[in-house]
C-alpha cells in the first residue's frame, strides 16, 4: 500500500515538485490507464488546497467521457471543442480560467465551481484525454499551477503502457 508523506514546502514549486516524486511512487510499476487515473484524482485531490474537484476525461473517438475522478458527479460526456476541457482538448493548449462564468460555452457540472485548470493529454498526435481540476476560489490558478500540473499529466503519461 502506498502511503503519502506529508508534503512540506514553502513554495507552490516546492508543493508540485513534492507531489511529482510521490505521484512517480504511486504510479511506479502500474500500466492500467484506470488505476492510475484513479490514484492520481485522489492524490491530487487531497494534496493540493482550495479543490472540489479532480479528474480525467478520456477521448472515446468522438467526444470527451469521464474517467475517474473526487468530487460530486460530473458531466459525462463532452463534446471536442465545447466548455473548458474540450477546448483544452481541441487547442493543445492547458486552459487557466480565473472566472468560470466569464468563460464562452463553460459547461456547469458543479455550480460551485468559479475557476478550473484543464490539462490536454496527447501521445504524440493522439488524444488520451484532458486533466481537469475545479476550485470554488476565484483565481485559483496561476502560471505555476500549470507548470506543475502539466509535469504531474507528464509523469501519468509516462505512467502507461499504451494510452
Amino acid at each position: 500500500m502506498f502511503d503519502a508523506a506529508p508534503i512540506t514546502a514553502t513554495t507552490k514549486a516546492e508543493l508540485y515538485l513534492a507531489l511529482a516524486e510521490q505521484m512517480q511512487g504511486l504510479l511506479h510499476g502500474e500500466h492500467d490507464r484506470v488505476a492510475n487515473a484513479a490514484n492520481f484524482s485522489a492524490l491530487v485531490f487531497n494534496s493540493l488546497p482550495g479543490l472540489n474537484w479532480s479528474g480525467f476525461y478520456f477521448f472515446d473517438g468522438q467526444e470527451l467521457v469521464v474517467g475517474p475522478f473526487q468530487g460530486k458527479p460530473a458531466c459525462v460526456r463532452i463534446p471536442l471543442g465545447k466548455g473548458v476541457c474540450g477546448t483544452a482538448a481541441a487547442t493543445r493548449q492547458t486552459q487557466v480560467v480565473p472566472d468560470v462564468h466569464a468563460f464562452p460555452g463553460h459547461i456547469a457540472c458543479d455550480a460551485a465551481s468559479r475557476s478550473e485548470i484543464v490539462v490536454p493529454l496527447y501521445r504524440g498526435e493522439r488524444l488520451v484525454g484532458v486533466w481537469d481540476v475545479d476550485s470554488p476560489l476565484p483565481e485559483r490558478f496561476d502560471e505555476e499551477d500549470r507548470i506543475g500540473m502539466e509535469r504531474l499529466c507528464d509523469v501519468f503519461l509516462a505512467s502507461l503502457a499504451d494510452a
